[in-house]
């Protein structure tokens, strides 16, 4: 996988809450934006970022937009936004002020914006959180088109089972539009060492155990921080 978070990335695919765990099949659209930018820019690159998040919050169709940065790599951020509809979308990329922005972020790039369009695979209404440091983690996941369904299979549960283990904010999962073998799996925690025992439970153990015999990349678990 190119980097970019993320933060769909992120992002925070970005990801909305639904009311109940379910596949979205009204035509929502995720955009998860990666961003790679030179680490000695970062200042400026942050504020354009969250320029672009709050742009974006204002545009017609608009569901949900937050910006995350990688905990301890500077200059990498994921940009998580969901949309009605793709025809959503795509006039908030056809905007002067997101071309405008964006074209200044290109600027600072170590490696071009990796847009990444899904639609949802799993969504459940978010838990209340308190926590002043949410962590959130990103990743992308994907293998053989053979293997697909049974990579849904294993993310579903792995979803489910994860949505009950403390300290869960958001436990989301969106597949790509144009390559339905590869997925993006959005966490929010409420701190580190909840994130912490999620990795170590049963349940994350057998999901890897039996994803890593048929992925085609390695797993690759992306920890950030929202940017307010």
């Amino acid at each position: 996988m190119k980097p970019f978070i993320l933060l769909a990335g992120l992002i925070m695919t970005a990801v909305a809450a639904v009311p109940a765990a379910q596949a979205q099949t009204d035509g929502t659209v995720y955009l998860v934006t990666y961003l790679e930018l030179k680490p000695p820019a970062k200042k400026d690159a942050a504020t354009l970022l969250k320029s672009l998040r709050d742009s974006a919050r204002k545009d017609d169709g608009n569901l949900h937009s937050e910006a995350v940065e990688h905990v301890s790599r500077p200059g990498q951020f994921v940009l998580l936004t969901n949309w009605k509809d793709q025809k959503a979308l795509d006039a908030h990329l056809a905007a002067a002020t997101t071309k405008d922005l964006r074209g200044k972020l290109h600027e600072l790039r170590a490696s071009p914006a990796d847009d990444r369009v899904h639609n949802a695979l799993t969504l459940a209404k978010a838990s209340d959180a308190k926590a002043r440091r949410l962590v959130y983690a990103v990743t992308h996941v994907d293998v053989p088109p053979p293997r697909k369904d049974d990579c849904i299979a294993l993310l579903n549960k792995l979803a489910e089972a994860s949505r009950k283990d403390d300290g869960n904010v958001r436990f989301d999962i969106v597949q790509q539009t144009n390559r339905p073998n590869h997925f993006t799996v959005v966490e929010v925690w409420k701190s580190k060492k909840a994130f912490d025992e999620h990795t170590m439970s049963a349940h994350v153990r057998e999901f890897r155990d039996k994803l890593t015999p048929m992925s085609g990349a390695l797993y690759d678990e992306r920890l950030y921080k929202a940017m307010n």
